[in-house]
């Protein structure tokens, strides 16, 4: 719900004030074959297309009560029957839809009518709402009759429910603008690079324009970009400022400097964080709807008191969500996606608002939010939405989903059983990348994925564990393909001699970004590894107008000794050669100066080779080592081991937990040895990659190995330094390091002395 105010009014959208007031019941997640959005708009014009000549399609109307403005578009009306239409799409038995969602759909029509009523000058109004099913193509329609006095009456209580709720955040959003406006900055001073960091963002938000922002690690980015936005907010009446973090440390980070800036409680600033249903869940053995879940039944009965409560809380993180939720009986998870059209501040992960499905770019663009996005360590993200817009199927699967799926259902995924077999056919190499996608194949997928649907609407049983898989993976394989182009590659594995996998995998997420970038009021992306510009401005389909700045380090030279160890190669056709040098270098670098230390290597294997050897050759000196797949305990652990007075060296991957986000300040770290370029693997799927770059921006291979791998190497060697009184030492041990191309990319304020 937009929160937009103009002269004291609140500007409510139809559906937004009928959720509020009209929603009620279970929370009800269980999957259902609703349609597609293109099959609902479908719907809604074949309903149209059977109306009169004077019928009128998506009608805006508006009104006012009180403090209100509610606005909203009507799905039809037919002047000649002086009819308003409500039109829903679904799919199978119509006595399967909801009891609840008839209610609400009643409830918007009503307002509609109302609207309508007062707009035309109208004594009556017949009201119907009409249920198109998808399939059958059949329409059923409730109808009614209201006056004009009838449907006032309904409005009027139904703003009266509202009006105190949107009162108070009328006056909750003037106090927050009026905070923001006096509000200044929560230290002394500004850090040294803070303030230019700040500035920059602050004129990005002010000429709606998205930023491209690459500062230090350790100048305090976090606070540093918060606040600036904060302080446009009122001013370019932003609605909402999105916090997105690759991992927890991030979202912790960005909560802390929150409570930072509302200390002393003079900005009434609501702060949200938003944490993945599985770590939120508090019933993972039972199924999202009231016939399972305790917090589900009910849900939205005791929402309203459960959302009073957690407007008045002083921080919405994940822990007092759950204290809320579970004092007022409701899903804190779900209780938390609520509560984002209530907050200011919302923190969460990059899928958020980047994937295809993200919820806050869904709200934001149904609700009309005016937004602020600011992404940390966004050198992730070209990865992360790589993944995002990714689609794969294994042949497997289908076998799985077709040993338990019911006889009706044999015969399409046959089909798909013999299509796929002729891909697979015509792909014989271990891995193979196919100029087109096969449409026998698509059309198979479909109809499959169709009788899946039409079989679930027959029968609104849970399906098996494995045909429901498949199921989701073939409507997600089939939306990519809808938009399949240059920006992704169709490619086969053969895993063995019976089973394949297909995949289309995004190698250049610009086109599903790009609107993203256009929906928001202004956009940073920041990281101390965001160089060259140009590679994240490509890939991720920044605006054609977005600002660069590269942030003055607050740190000198003489702060860090960097070292290149240019006699050893970690190219794995010469690690085994590697292991005695590097154990003897980082030996004498220890007795040198005895303290903390981390060892990045470029995989578990070589990390365990080096540990091996170098625990033979120096017994006295500690070592302790990441794992592969360590809980969040085991990853304390490890970081426990830093602490002040400590000594020892701490082996790790390099781009894994410990390699960023990882804050050692002073004496708990004091230096870093890194044994590769961090290169991405040359492998087939690399390769077309290189090929697919090279094609569009002449950069094959920096932008497939050189750029991802150096920028794991300097967030890596970032962990020394964090603070102006820190001072360490690198090493970086390749030979390749003294390679101009490859030293261009180390940070600008690093001394690099001669080769050792």
């Amino acid at each position: 719900m937009s929160a937009a105010t103009t002269d004291a009014r609140y500007v409510v959208a139809v559906r937004a004030l009928c959720e509020f007031t009209a929603k009620q019941g279970d929370l009800d997640l269980r999957f259902t074959p609703s349609p597609m959005a293109q099959e609902g708009i479908a719907g809604h014009a074949v309903v149209a297309s059977r109306r009169g000549e004077h019928y009128r399609s998506e009608v805006p109307l508006e009104g006012d009560w009180g403090p209100l403005h509610v606005r909203g578009r009507a799905d039809g009306y037919d002047p000649d029957r002086n009819l308003l239409e409500e039109v829903k799409t679904y799919r199978g038995q119509f006595t399967s839809v909801p009891d609840n969602h008839r209610h609400l759909a009643w409830a918007q029509l009503r307002v509609y009518g109302h609207l309508l009523c007062t707009e035309l000058d109208l004594a009556d109004v017949n009201l119907a709402l009409v249920y198109f099913d998808i399939g059958s193509q059949q329409e059923t329609v409730l109808s009614e009759t209201r006056t004009r006095a009838e449907l006032a009456a309904l409005f009027d209580d139904q703003c009266r429910q509202f009006v105190a709720w949107a009162e108070r955040e009328l006056a909750h959003r003037a106090a927050r603008d009026a905070g923001l406006t006096a509000l200044r900055f929560p230290h002394a001073g500004f850090r040294p690079g803070q303030r230019q960091l700040a500035e920059a963002i602050f004129r990005a938000n002010a000429g709606k324009r998205a930023l491209l922002a690459q500062a230090p690690t350790g100048i305090g980015k976090t606070i540093g970009t918060l606040f600036p936005v904060l302080k446009a907010a009122p001013a370019q009446e932003l609605d909402k400022v999105f916090f997105l973090a690759a991992k927890t440390p991030g979202r912790q980070l960005a909560l802390d400097a929150a409570a930072t800036l509302k200390a002393g409680g003079t900005v009434p600033l609501r702060v949200l964080e938003l944490s993945a249903r599985d770590k939120a869940c508090e019933h993972p053995d039972k199924a999202c709807h009231g016939e399972s879940c305790p917090l589900a039944q009910g849900f939205y009965d005791r929402l309203p008191a459960a959302r009073e409560a957690a407007t008045n809380a002083d921080m919405l993180d994940r822990a007092t969500l759950r204290d809320i939720g579970l004092a007022h009986d409701v899903c804190p998870y779900y209780l938390g996606s609520e509560m984002v059209r209530w907050s200011d501040v919302v923190v969460g992960d990059y899928n958020y608002w980047f994937d295809g499905g993200a919820m806050l770019y869904a709200l934001a663009l149904d609700r009309g939010w005016k937004v602020s996005v600011l992404a940390d360590e966004a050198h992730n993200l070209v990865s992360r939405a790589r993944a995002m817009y990714t689609a794969t199927m294994q042949r497997g699967d289908l076998r799985a989903a077709r040993a338990v799926a019911p006889p009706a259902l044999h015969k399409p995924l046959d089909k798909v059983k013999r299509a796929w077999t002729d891909v697979s056919k015509s792909a014989p190499l271990p891995y193979q990348v196919l100029d087109a996608l096969p449409d026998k194949l698509l059309n198979a997928l479909q109809a499959a994925a169709s009788a899946i649907t039409e079989h679930m609407a027959a029968f609104p049983v849970p399906l098996d564990p494995e045909l429901q898989d498949f199921y989701f993976a073939a409507l997600q394989f089939g939306r990519l393909a809808e938009s399949f182009g240059e920006h992704s590659l169709f490619d086969v594995t053969r895993d063995n001699e019976r089973d394949t996998t297909l995949c289309i995998r995004n190698v250049v997420p610009a086109p599903f970004l790009g609107p993203r970038f256009a929906c928001a009021h202004s956009t940073t992306l920041f990281s101390a590894t965001l160089s060259p510009w140009h590679y994240f401005a490509d890939l991720l389909g920044m605006p054609a107008d977005t600002a660069w700045i590269d942030v003055d380090s607050p740190f000198s030279a003489s702060q860090l000794d960097v070292h290149v160890a240019h006699g050893i190669s970690t190219r794995y056709q010469e690690r085994a050669g590697s292991l005695a040098p590097i154990a003897t270098l980082m030996a004498d670098q220890y007795h040198a100066r005895p303290g903390n230390y981390l060892a990045f290597f470029s995989s578990f294997d070589y990390l365990q080779q080096v540990a091996d050897r170098f625990e033979q050759a120096h017994p006295d000196i500690p070592v302790w080592r990441q794992a592969r797949r360590m809980s969040e305990p085991e990853r304390a652990e490890f970081l426990a081991r830093f602490a002040l007075g400590g000594r020892g060296i701490g082996f790790a991957v390099l781009g894994g937990s410990f390699g960023e986000g990882v804050d050692l300040p002073g004496e708990r770290l004091i230096g870093a040895f890194v044994a590769t370029l961090g290169l991405p693997q040359v492998n087939p799927v690399n390769e077309q990659l290189r090929q697919r770059m090279q094609a569009m921006f002449g950069v094959g291979y920096d932008y497939t190995y050189l750029y991802p791998g150096m920028q794991k190497v300097v967030q890596a060697a970032g962990r020394v330094i964090r603070t102006e009184q820190d001072r360490g030492v690198v090493w970086l041990i390749d030979d390749r390091f003294t390679r101009a191309d490859v030293k261009s990319l180390l940070p600008a304020w690093w001394h690099v002395a001669k080769a050792a």
